[in-house]
């Protein structure tokens, strides 16, 4: 299912400091992520690589719902000489362990 040799870590261990990239569509985004985290969905990253963050460690880190749009990603900058990390279980694993969300629309954020 995912590619082949994709870093990964579990969401608990994503460090504070991490720069986190979220590859979901705008409605997921809307809905709930990761505060401070770049939005670029999957399919515009190629033409949007000058966007990418980049943590203290020169990592970023990639999420999406489930951890599958996040492993092409990872796996396609990677390719590409970026050092990307998949977020292992995407935003409903962030939440599951009690990570903090914010919504774009004014109500509690939701993982969709």
């Amino acid at each position: 299912m995912f590619p082949p040799q994709v870093p990964s870590v579990d969401p608990a261990q994503v460090p504070a400091e991490a720069a986190i990239l979220d590859v979901r569509e705008p409605d997921e985004w809307e809905a709930g992520h990761v505060d401070g985290a770049v939005h670029i969905p999957l399919m515009e990253l190629p033409a949007r690589t000058g966007e990418l963050p980049e943590g203290p460690d020169g990592q970023v880190y990639v999420i999406c719902r489930s951890g599958g749009r996040s492993a092409r990603a990872v796996a396609w900058l990677g390719q590409n000489g970026f050092d990307a990390v998949n977020v292992d279980g995407g935003m409903g694993a962030w939440q599951a362990v009690g990570r903090e969300m914010v919504s774009e629309t004014g109500e509690a954020p939701t993982v969709r």
